[in-house]
């Protein structure tokens, strides 16, 4: 797989291990209360574990959780992908899984508490993550993607390109009564997206390059083994550098869901920079199983981490693990790169490590990082958040629609 030319620095910005130590540096510094925006109480873990693995049992009473991914908002909403997908052969069906999967997690970063998509063929009315899911997939369904209108089950480069702002709007429902908080963003993700796999063609071939290709280039990585997800998410790291805005670059290279904080500890060109990477991992979870129905096993998921995002950061907030010093914490916006959202985040990443052990004793299993979520967090903070605020999180973060 072609890959952006990553120095040291950089390499050590994109191994799941620095997010982890980052993570980690910052929650001590909070338990020896030298952070400036929260004190943490980690006697409340107990309570939250309570909490997560009374979720994890009702929804998965045999307890065999699936990875946290995009297929879980699908599976959510009773909308299935298409039968002329079904119908495909094996690896044909794997590549066609592949580009929905990656357009519709890229285009997920957050959907905000107004946006609503009516879906026609179901007749029903979806928000957030599963509105999102069942509108990317129409999109798929109509070609919107594919630069072939015979063949519309494909995401391919030159369609991103071209990708028209008033057609996509109109497929999102996007208007001035109906808001996507960051549309204009995700827009701007996928065409950069169409025209980095134009450059790539050891990923995503060079004739027609598409995202499904991606099935054939790590095929052809692990020479037939299995695929560690840290290797995953390297190439993921290393093809997608550069589609997001222009943010921190480390030895010229843009570094992506990377910020600083004082406490992140580390040496050379990446002190004090916490990597995040919460889309990517995302992408990689979701890529879990069509790559498997395709035979390549993704192994080593345990190395991942969890996610730095709103619904598992807010659990902790509203379970009183986390308490803000200020209490206008709650009542402001906040941009993804102040030292409040970044110290929220590696707090989150941290304690989700801290908490998994515990809510694998009270079920009776290990559970990897995608299963903890999956379980599990995500929805135990989704429900605390619809219960006390109708879905909003208890810091709210200032979103363009592209936080990966």
């Amino acid at each position: 797989m072609s890959v952006e030319h990553a120095g040291p620095a950089v390499e050590v910005l994109r191994d799941p291990t620095t997010i982890r130590e980052r993570c980690r540096n910052v929650l001590e510094a909070g338990l020896a209360g030298r952070l400036r925006h929260f004190r943490v109480e980690p006697g409340r873990l107990s309570a939250v574990a309570d909490r997560v693995a009374e979720v994890t049992r009702a929804r998965y009473p045999d307890l065999a959780i699936p990875p946290h991914s995009r297929w879980r908002h699908l599976e959510a909403t009773g909308v299935a992908l298409p039968a002329a997908i079904a119908a495909l052969p094996l690896d044909e069906r794997a590549r066609a899984r592949l580009d929905f999967v990656v357009i519709s997690v890229l285009l997920d970063a957050g959907a905000g508490p107004d946006w609503r998509y009516r879906d026609a063929a179901s007749r029903r009315t979806f928000a957030r993550s599963e509105g999102l899911a069942v509108a990317s997939l129409r999109m798929f369904e109509a070609g919107m993607f594919s630069s072939d209108p015979s063949s519309p089950w494909r995401a391919e480069a030159d369609a991103l390109e071209d990708l028209d702002d008033r057609r996509i709007a109109a497929a999102l429902q996007v208007s001035s009564d109906n808001p996507l908080v960051g549309f204009e963003g995700r827009l701007a993700v996928l065409r950069r997206l169409g025209r980095t796999m134009a450059k790539a063609p050891d990923t995503f071939g060079d004739r027609r390059p598409r995202l499904g290709n991606l099935l054939d280039a790590l095929r052809r990585k692990t020479r037939g083994a299995a695929a560690a997800a840290p290797l995953v998410l390297e190439q993921i790291l290393g093809v997608l550098a550069g589609i997001g805005p222009e943010r921190l670059t480390v030895d010229g290279v843009d570094v992506g869901d990377t910020w600083p904080h004082p406490e992140a500890g580390g040496a050379g060109p990446s002190r004090n920079l916490v990597p995040f990477h919460k889309l990517s991992q995302w992408l990689v979870y979701s890529l879990v199983e069509p790559l498997e129905e395709a035979g390549v096993t993704v192994t080593a998921l345990d190395q991942l981490t969890g996610l730095a995002e709103y619904r598992n950061g807010g659990l902790f907030v509203d379970l009183d693990v986390l308490a803000p010093r200020d209490p206008l914490v709650l009542r402001e916006s906040h941009a993804p790169g102040s030292e409040i959202v970044v110290e929220w985040r590696a707090l989150t990443v941290a304690l989700l490590d801290r908490l998994a052990p515990l809510v694998s004793e009270r079920l009776g299993l290990r559970l990897t990082p995608t299963q903890l979520l999956e379980g599990g967090t995500w929805a135990a903070g989704r429900a605390l958040a619809d219960a006390r605020r109708g879905g909003s999180p208890p810091i709210r973060v200032t979103s363009d629609g592209t936080l990966f």
